[in-house]
């Protein structure tokens, strides 16, 4: 089907890293006028409406998402970006500020939004894709439901502003239905050879012969025209020096018992564990509510955050796939096989988690995911505004290693030190 006209656009740089292009996709007005960062529309100011009811749904779905599967799968973070795809173009629906994901199909016409209540809307088009992806929850999200409808004044608004927010719901459904999130890719493994990733399933805790997330290469993207649309520089070659040099402090810096790690290192480490859907939006909704962002505004920025950490993904393991590099914990191990003079193995390495997920090493899937999501949150917030992000020990995806509170600051210093500061090059 033709890729629905969002203007869009993800790239992946040298650092192999993912962003998400927004200019074209700017409001169709500016925040001037006698009020200071009033919302207006052709010069014109428009009401001002509370994001709140997004950020409870942005919150309740990733609250059964993590309880469901823990973020093993894509399901959670599509089902986010479905919801809020929905609730996008149910609100540009009644007051178009935006341009929508998908427009209406040309028909009869529907619902004059005139008087369409947006928050209304909102929760109807989230509880529609909400019930349609976790059925087993309907009970919950019905009470969700109800909870915001009754917020709003009985009467015509409401009916036909939750009018508008259902059709929204069902036409983003019926466009990605199909769409390959789930597919099952079967891996071909190769024979054990310098750089090829290699089965340790002592080490992933997983069945002989698994291998995690080859489907996920074949998802269909929101923005992007096909699953490798981008694809990252080679690794360095297995003999070289560069090579060498990144084994070198792999070896050293992310051994479990290393001497030369220094705390920041671990708890950076520990911090980085948990997935980018979790921890990003979170840092989003906090962002939204802090820096006060009105319905509209709040709902094209969670469409975007959550499509791009869905393409990163889908993006970034189709380049794993691609490259079948393999893992430190094989590297080092075997390292006197792998034909580079400047690397020596050692039999009993492990990594600071003791644990290593089933998958090839490069790139980098968290480094990808987070920068998209970084260069969203920045294009709407900022680059230069300094936030914080707390992980808890006691999540059920944290290793027990990790200290009882990590707070990792994304400001400018950070974010150049992780090779993934948003740039004007990338908004584009």
């Amino acid at each position: 089907m033709p890729r629905p006209p969002f203007p869009a656009a993800l790239g992946m740089t040298a650092l192999v890293t993912l962003s998400l292009g927004l200019a074209a996709c700017q409001p169709p007005s500016t925040h001037a006028g006698p009020q200071e960062g009033e919302p207006r529309v052709d010069g014109q100011p428009v009401e001002t409406v509370p994001a709140d009811v997004l950020l409870a749904w942005n919150e309740k779905v990733f609250t059964v998402a993590e309880a469901e599967d823990r973020f093993l799968t894509l399901k959670g973070l599509r089902t986010a970006a479905l919801l809020h795809l929905a609730v996008h173009d149910a609100l540009n629906t009644i007051e178009p500020r935006y341009p929508p994901y998908l427009p209406a199909e040309p028909g009869p016409a529907g619902d004059p939004p005139e008087g369409a209540d947006p928050v209304a809307a909102a929760a109807q088009a989230a509880h529609r894709v909400a019930v349609d992806q976790y059925p087993d929850r309907t009970q919950a999200f019905d009470s969700e439901l109800e909870r915001w409808l009754e917020a709003v004044p009985p009467g015509a608004g409401r009916e036909v502003g939750a009018r508008i927010g259902t059709a929204a719901a069902e036409r983003i459904l019926a466009a990605r239905e199909s769409d390959g999130w789930d597919n099952e890719a079967e891996y071909r493994w190769h024979p054990m050879a310098p750089g090829v990733y290699a089965e340790f399933a002592e080490h992933s805790g997983t069945p002989e012969g698994f291998v995690f997330g080859a489907g996920w290469a074949t998802a269909r993207p929101f923005v992007l025209d096909r699953p490798g649309h981008f694809r990252a520089p080679p690794p360095p070659a297995i003999d070289s020096e560069p090579y060498a040099r990144a084994f070198a402090e792999v070896e050293e810096v992310g051994r479990h018992d290393s001497s030369t790690r220094t705390a920041d290192q671990t708890h950076l480490a520990m911090w980085w564990k948990e997935f980018v859907e979790s921890s990003h939006s979170r840092l989003a909704r906090e962002l939204v509510a802090e820096e006060e962002l009105d319905l509209w505004q709040a709902a094209r920025m969670f469409a975007l955050l959550e499509m791009s950490i869905f393409d990163a993904y889908v993006n970034v393991f189709e380049n794993k796939f691609h490259y079948n590099h393999w893992r430190p914990y094989t590297a080092i191990r075997w390292a006197a096989e792998d034909g580079n003079p400047r690397t020596d193995p050692d039999p009993e390495w492990d990594n600071l988690h003791r644990h290593t997920y089933a998958f090839p090493s490069y790139p980098s899937a968290h480094g990808a995911a987070s920068a998209a999501a970084m260069t969203v949150l920045a294009s709407v917030f900022g680059a230069r505004l300094a936030s914080s992000v707390v992980v808890h020990r006691d999540r059920p995806d944290r290793p027990p290693p990790a200290p009882p509170l990590v707070e990792h600051r994304h400001d400018d210093q950070v974010e150049e030190r992780r090779g993934q500061q948003a740039t004007e090059d990338h908004l584009r």
